[in-house]
This record gives C-alpha cells, structure tokens and sequence, in this order.
C-alpha cells in the first residue's frame, strides 16, 4: 500500500499576498501544517534544504520540532546537500532527532540541486579535494555518515587519558536509523549506485538525463534498474521508493485565481550543459487529476509519493490541499489512511 505526504520547500517573501513573511513564519507554519497533516491521516511531512536563500535550510531543529507535536507522521528530507555537511556531526544530529521523534526520520540526501551561490559549500569551509567534482563529494560524505549511523569506529581513544587505544562510535546511535536513509537521485547511475550503499531512493522531479521518452517513463525505468541493483545486492530488506510531483487541484474559485491555468506538460532543456527533463504540474479537478496519476508509471512504481505544497498560501489552505489530495486523488493511486493521530 502507498504512502502519501508532503514536501515543504519553505519559501518566505515578505510580499503582498504571501501568508509567510519571515523564516519564523515559514518554520512555525512548518510544523503547524505536518500536524494538520497528521490529523488528515497523511503519512510523511518532508521538507526541503536550500541555503542562501529565503527558504528552509537547518533541518534538524525544525524535524525535531515537528516530531515533539505529532505522534505518527514520519518526517523527513528530501533532500539535504551533502557537501554542505559535516558527516559526522550530521550522524550525530540526525540520530537525536530520530531518537526523540521515536524512529520516525526518513532522511534523504545527495548532491543537491543546482543552487545560486557559487562555490557555496566552501563559504561553510568544506572545500572538496583537488580532481574530486561536487557529485563525488557529496557520495564520499555520505558514504562517511553511513559508517557513523551503522556504529563504526570514526575517531580513536586517547590512551593517556583512557589507557586504552580503542575506536570510538558516534554517539547517540539510533538503532534502525540507517534502513531510513534515502539518496536523492537525478540519474540512473546513481539510483544503481544507491542500491548498492542500501539506501532507499528519491527520485528526483529533476531528471539530468533525456531518452526521449516521457518523465514518468524514465523515471519508472530509473526505479526499475534500482530495485535490479538492490536485488542484485542481497540485501535482507525491501527498500522503499518515493517520487514526488506537483498537484494543485482546483475546488474553489480562489484555487482557480492561483492555478486556473498552471497545468502543463514535462519539460526539457540543458541544466549545467546536460540535457534534462523535468516533472510537470498537475493542475486541475481532483478527479481529472486522479486519472492522470493513475496512469503515471512512477506513481505506480513508487511506494511513497510526495506532494509539493505552495507553502506560502499558508497552512489553512495547504492542510485543504492536502484533504482534498487524501480525499479525492490518492485512493486513486492506491493509497488509504492508515488513521489521523490527534497531534498534542
């Protein structure tokens, strides 16, 4: 059975018309909307990371936050830049808030998106070695972050002060953490890739790579060659898939004002000189846009789809998005509610 939630970028402007006009805003309403999220019966309240820009870019204080007020939601990434992390104190983080969230973090990572400062992670002091590129990077980080969540021995003891040379795990550790870690993939080299590390897998909405063939073609073909690896592997669990995609239906003759005429197809172009293919918007009525997902090969090939929201138009209206998507368009994809927990 599928599990539905949704994916916050957490964009604030202090503009007219815009209900979340400061980064207190954007977090605050974070949380408000994952716990009306919850009482809907959603599965997931995943947020996005951006640095440098007017959008949610620290997300262990706020995934905490949002797992002290629900009970049952998982909350997530989706997903945070590797090469802006220390892995080690990112292990750390994340099992706290795993920890206090009583198991619920479904954290995804990768190489991030293409973004607006340059050389970005070097102002945070990370400066990659000489002949490694940004996707290598950020593999090699997480690669180190695996070790550190799974108990390995990252440091050593010091045997004047312990009279012991031992080696030392990150602590806390959170046991279960690390079959919860998913890579955020644009490729399908790297969905391959990340079935090897045992890493569930994200599907980007952002593809660098163009056969032809329609987004949810590829994408499903992606997913397909995935789950090749993961078997390939032996791994000793099933691993989970979600995709995400942009779903504005239209009720009320203000949705119609917003997004009357937002519905559009995939869209091609060069990204950092690759040519790429994006998601489109689905736009329109529910039931329109139920028969439409019905019939999108990721969606069915996913076991987690997660549904962009335009956070600025507050969290009264996302939470009547997101009733209206658990209502009227999931049980389309074969998803049900596995039953709202009153958030305290």
């Amino acid at each position: 059975m599928k599990k539905i939630g949704f994916l916050s970028f957490g964009h604030w402007r202090d503009v007219q018309g815009s209900q979340t006009r400061s980064a207190a805003d954007s977090l605050l309403q974070t949380v408000e909307l994952a716990q009306a999220a919850e009482d809907i019966g959603v599965d997931g309240a995943f947020v996005r990371v951006h640095h440098f820009e007017r959008q949610l870019a620290s997300p262990f204080p706020l995934l905490a936050a949002i797992g002290a007020r629900t009970r049952r939601i998982e909350i997530g990434t989706a997903v945070i830049d590797m090469r802006y992390e220390n892995p080690l104190y990112m292990a750390e983080e994340a099992a706290a808030a795993d920890l206090l969230s009583g198991g619920r973090l479904q954290l995804g990572v990768s190489r991030g998106s293409p973004e607006i400062a340059l050389r970005g992670a070097e102002a945070f002091g990370y400066v990659a070695p000489e002949g490694e590129t940004a996707a290598d990077n950020a593999r090699r980080k997480t690669e180190i972050f695996l070790a550190a969540i799974n108990g390995a021995a990252v440091a050593r003891t010091d045997p004047e002060r312990t009279g012991i040379s031992g080696g030392l795990a990150i602590q806390p550790q959170s046991p279960g953490l690390a079959d919860r870690i998913w890579w955020g993939s644009g490729t399908r080299a790297t969905a391959q890739w990340a079935a090897t590390k045992g890493m569930n897998l994200q599907s980007s909405t952002l593809l660098t790579e163009d056969t032809g063939v329609p987004f949810d073609q590829l994408q499903a073909e992606q997913i397909r060659l995935y789950r090749q690896a993961w078997a390939e592997q032996g791994w000793d669990r099933e691993p989970r898939v979600s995709v995400s995609r942009s779903v504005l239906p239209i009720t009320e003759d203000i949705d119609r004002l917003y997004f009357g005429d937002r519905g559009e197809d995939d869209q091609t172009g060069l990204l950092e000189g690759v040519r790429s293919r994006f998601g489109r918007t689905y736009a329109g009525e529910p039931d329109k846009i139920a028969d439409e997902l019905a019939a999108d090969e990721a969606v069915q090939a996913a076991d987690t789809v997660l549904f962009t929201v335009p956070n600025q138009l507050g969290v009264e209206y996302n939470a009547r998005i997101l009733d209206t998507i658990a209502r009227h368009i999931a049980p389309a994809i074969g998803w049900r509610p596995a039953g709202a927990a009153t958030a305290s």
